[in-house]
């Protein structure tokens, strides 16, 4: 599996592999970044008895596919309740992300019922045959029916969601957490609220995960609970599910990008 990497450990540095290029050109794939951001967070500063609850990824400049990433980390604020970790990824001395992680801590679980809206997720389809890709993505449209692999059934205006799951690692001769799971997952709120039927004409600049609990299982889901957008600036935010039901979710803003429309199909 450790050939099926996005990045290769070198001493202090990551090697971004060809599986790490993304849909914009020879950049890494913002999903590849949200992951080894959270990746190195995990690493550094994650304690069982707390909860990663919120994930904020800030996608300042494109990372370039030929060159290493450094990421350092740093708590913010430790207290008795929760924890704040800073990271950022620099590339060639310039900075070009950052990460916020908040860890709370876990205890009694109040009783009564909240309100909630409540979302019918289409079903897991099985899966395809071996597919040379390193994320696989069922997309749905219309009423959760006809599941497409990649992004073609988000092509119109109207519900949308997607099943996804990691096939491979974030770092070579590392194992793949549910956290670092879903810290890659978050960034497809992006694409899944702003895709219409003229593609995707926008550009995430960020993404925000929130989570209630860890997922279980390797597949991640979202739907599309909102999109708006005035100007060319656009936000969007979806719910996080997995194979149990909803665990928090996903919030990204982006830019107009007019004149590019991304390959649907994912890698």
């Amino acid at each position: 599996m450790s050939s099926r990497a996005i990045y290769v450990p070198d001493r202090d540095a990551f090697v971004p592999t060809s599986w790490a290029r993304g849909p914009w050109g020879q950049t890494i794939s913002g999903h590849y970044v949200g992951g080894l951001l959270g990746h190195v967070i995990e690493r550094d500063a994650a304690d069982p008895d707390l909860q990663p609850a919120r994930f904020t990824v800030d996608l300042m400049r494109p990372a370039a596919i030929d060159h290493p990433v450094h990421v350092t980390t740093e708590v913010v604020r430790e207290g008795r309740r929760l924890k704040l970790v800073d990271a950022t990824m620099s590339q060639a001395g310039t900075v070009v992300a950052r990460a916020s992680a908040l860890f709370l801590r876990r205890g009694d679980q109040p009783q009564a019922d909240r309100f909630t809206t409540t979302v019918a997720m289409p079903d897991i389809p099985s899966d395809p045959p071996t597919r040379d890709v390193l994320t696989l993505v069922w997309s749905f449209g219309k009423n959760g029916e006809q599941p497409s692999l990649g992004l073609d059934a988000w092509g119109y205006a109207g519900p949308k969601y997607v099943w996804a799951k990691e096939l491979g690692q974030v770092v070579a001769g590392t194992e793949l957490t549910p956290f670092v799971r879903t810290a890659q997952a978050g960034d497809f709120a992006s694409s899944l609220t702003h895709f219409g039927a003229d593609g995707l004409p926008f550009i995430n600049a960020d993404y925000t995960l929130t989570l209630s609990r860890l997922p279980e299982g390797a597949w991640i889901g979202l739907a599309a609970l909102t999109h708006d957008s005035h100007a060319g600036v656009a936000t969007g935010t979806a719910v996080v599910v997995d194979e149990k039901g909803p665990i928090g979710t996903a919030t990204a803003t982006a830019l107009a990008n007019p004149g590019f429309k991304p390959p649907r199909e994912f890698s």
